[in-house]
């Protein structure tokens, strides 16, 4: 298909608790295919539904060249003390802030055949299950900042080009 436009901090898109898939159809394989076309550019480690303007639970990975997606995913655990992680994101370009993030997470969910998934790990792969499901229920990592961090990003945003 394509690789689709980010949308940016602002849209509502972005703060929309997106919709579970309900049926596998031609419009969600269409939808799986622009998500990994859009994540497997460089300097890209994940990219959700809603930031290509899509309300549904679907996000695409990309992490050390493993390429994936996961429907209607779910952090179903996280394991250690959240800590300061250094963090961006597409649909707030230019900012990086660090989030609380746990250290290690794990997602479940289903494929295009509708058969169930698992992704879990530590690190980055852990940063980018916490980031993307957040996008899923209408949060951007802004959200995961300290309160004096925020504000500092907040001003960055009003001062920022896109904005």
């Amino acid at each position: 298909m394509s690789v689709r436009e980010i949308r940016i901090f602002g849209d509502p898109v972005l703060r929309t608790v997106c919709a579970p898939i309900e049926e596998i159809d031609e419009g969600v394989r269409a939808l799986v295919t622009d998500l990994v076309d859009t994540v497997e550019l460089p300097g890209r480690a994940g990219v959700a539904a809603p930031q290509i303007g899509v309300a549904l639970r679907a996000f695409s990975y990309n992490i050390d060249g493993d390429i994936g997606y996961v429907l209607n995913p779910v952090l179903t655990e996280v394991r250690g003390e959240p800590e300061p992680t250094g963090e961006g994101c597409l649909s707030v370009p230019g900012l990086w802030h660090d989030a609380l993030r746990h250290p290690w997470a794990r997602v479940e969910g289903i494929d295009l055949d509708g058969n169930a998934v698992a992704l879990e790990g530590e690190g980055l792969l852990a940063q980018a299950l916490q980031h993307e499901t957040d996008h899923l229920d209408g949060k951007l990592f802004l959200t995961r900042l300290d309160a004096e961090t925020r504000k500092v990003a907040m001003r960055e945003v009003r001062e920022s080009v896109w904005f």
